[in-house]
């Protein structure tokens, strides 16, 4: 399946890049192999971050906000890092880089979703009441940063998924994102009388 990339803003591209070729980045904020990797390090695979809402936006599917960029950074030896971007009142700055599990995941998740029928624009969702991210193909492929959830898109959450959700299993959003809606509902209190 063809995926269509959105449009990375040039302040993202030119953010993450004086990132990547800063040596005033704190030494904490760099993945250990970041440092076993050595050589040059080159961002790959831009994402726009979405996070999933609580109310029902269209299609009766909760809404999704932008909220960021991620990119795969890979070096001499594979995938070393994520570098993030936040939108600010200011406008698009870096804000951290990561590593972890999500980096492989990511990378398989698109990987996987060549096999899979249709066009897609990929996005990430990230559902932070559940320590979840998904990879997100929304099925309008010139829909703009804006746009939430539709019912066919395709959902492939990454691994480490909460349990009970199979990680790197394709969902449709109008199957996966009701059964995250009740797992993010807080239970009723209990009527006690004291």
């Amino acid at each position: 399946m063809p995926l269509y990339l959105p449009p990375v803003p040039e302040p993202v591209s030119q953010c993450v890049n004086a990132a990547l070729g800063s040596s005033a980045v704190p030494g904490a904020l760099r993945p250990a192999s970041w440092t076993e990797s050595g050589g040059s390090l080159v961002a790959e695979h831009p994402l726009p971050v979405h996070v999933l809402g609580r109310e029902p936006a269209g299609g009766g599917l909760p809404g999704a906000r932008l909220t960021g960029w991620r990119f795969l950074v890979r070096g001499s030896d594979g995938l070393v890092a994520a570098a993030e971007t936040a939108l600010t009142p200011a406008g698009w700055v870096f804000s951290h880089f990561s590593g972890g599990p999500y980096l492989a995941s990511t990378e398989r998740a698109l990987c996987q979703s060549e096999a899979l029928g249709g066009d897609h624009q990929p996005r990430l969702l990230s559902v932070p009441g559940l320590y979840m991210v998904c990879l997100w193909l929304h099925g309008d492929t010139g829909a703009d940063d804006s746009a939430g959830p539709l019912p066919a898109d395709v959902l492939i959450p990454l691994a480490p998924a909460p349990p009970g959700i199979a990680a790197h299993r394709p969902y449709r959003a109008a199957d996966l994102l009701p059964l995250l809606a009740v797992r993010l509902t807080p239970a009723p209190l209990l009527d006690r009388a004291v």
